[in-house]
């Protein structure tokens, strides 16, 4: 037996019936384990939901201040508008009256998309921006960067620039103002964002938008990639319950209603239904 697999069956035969966690753990009656923290005696009344969410996520106790950044960031990536694709699906659960964990649940699975939804298009703006800057200090040029990227639309397919609807982001300015209030700079990664979006804005029109910006931001406080998925997996969870509660009560089948005219139908024409004897 090879000693790899040999080493497995070892790992294995040693948690037979057990749980190992690295994580935390429930002390019944007295207290929970987060970490190397204590829940009711170092966190609970101490620290906020955001700074526990991000420690369960990533291992790490964020400041008060970061966790204002990222709370605050949760707030504009979950619009009430039912005509964002996650909402709609939402809208369509309070239609069916769905519980709201159902339909929480399947507007989030709806935004974990490499388009939009601001968990998976973290992950991979940020892979993107922490790539760039290697590059970049490496002496590649902003140009020769975006001449790399393969173009959709006469444009480059940067994820993080630019918005499928208007060119402007609405929620730049708004975080540029909170970086600074909450006593941020810019780090390598945001400069180089800020960099990217003038030359894309002057040469494509097209600027940098919330997900470019909060991937910056981000790999410039340390995290990776995979950490932000982590960390931001749910926040669309408010506006999908949102548009939810707005259909829950609403007239049955009312929400994005249809008649057959609207549809256009591209399959076999209609035919006579064969007679079997």
């Amino acid at each position: 037996m090879n000693t790899n697999k040999s080493n497995k069956l070892a790992l294995w035969d040693s948690r037979r019936g057990r749980i190992v966690s690295r994580i935390g753990k429930w002390v019944g009656g007295q207290d929970v384990q987060i970490r190397q923290y204590s829940l009711l005696n170092d966190l609970f009344l101490q620290k906020s939901y955001m700074q526990v969410l991000v420690l369960n996520a990533t291992g790490r106790l964020i400041s008060a201040e970061l966790g204002c950044w990222l709370e605050n960031n949760f707030m504009v990536m979950s619009y009430p508008d039912a005509r964002i694709w996650c909402n709609q699906i939402g809208a369509f659960a309070g239609e069916l009256h769905s519980s709201p964990t159902a339909a929480t649940a399947a507007g989030c699975l709806a935004a974990d998309s490499r388009a939009y939804g601001g968990s998976l298009t973290s992950k991979l703006a940020m892979e993107f921006i922490q790539q760039a800057r290697l590059e970049v200090e490496q002496g590649v040029s902003i140009e020769q960067l975006v001449a790399r990227v393969p173009l959709k639309h006469g444009k480059p397919a940067i994820i993080g620039f630019a918005r499928p609807v208007a060119r402007h982001d609405e929620r730049i300015e708004p975080h540029r103002h909170m970086t600074a209030a909450l006593g941020f700079t810019d780090g390598p990664h945001l400069t180089l964002a800020n960099q990217l979006s003038d030359y894309l804005l002057a040469t494509f029109g097209m600027g940098i938008n919330i997900g470019g910006y909060t991937a910056a931001f981000m790999s410039d406080q340390g995290f990776s990639p995979d950490e932000v998925y982590r960390i931001k997996n749910l926040c669309v969870a408010s506006g999908v319950m949102a548009c939810y509660v707005d259909q829950l009560d609403q007239t049955e089948r009312s929400f994005l209603a249809l008649q057959c005219a609207d549809i256009s139908y591209q399959g076999h024409p209609a035919r006579p239904v064969p007679v079997i004897d």
